[in-house]
């Protein structure tokens, strides 16, 4: 099996390192937003169920189209 140079396995070493970094922190961004989604959807459920805002009109719009 072929190997590059001590130094340029260094320098991959660092980048894939780096680059993965990066990932994760999209990683963990993507999923705060996407579990802000899932409380907000959560609430606006909960809202319109309850009463405290009024989606009738929202329904028979959907209907409509």
């Amino acid at each position: 099996m072929i190997c590059p140079p001590p130094t340029d396995r260094a320098i991959l070493v660092k980048h894939v390192y780096k680059e993965t970094v990066k990932l994760d922190t999209l990683i963990t961004e993507a999923q705060r937003a996407i579990d802000l989604l899932k409380e907000r959807r959560a609430a606006l459920i909960s809202a319109a169920v309850t009463g405290q805002i009024d989606v009738r009109g929202l329904v028979e719009s959907e209907a409509a189209a």
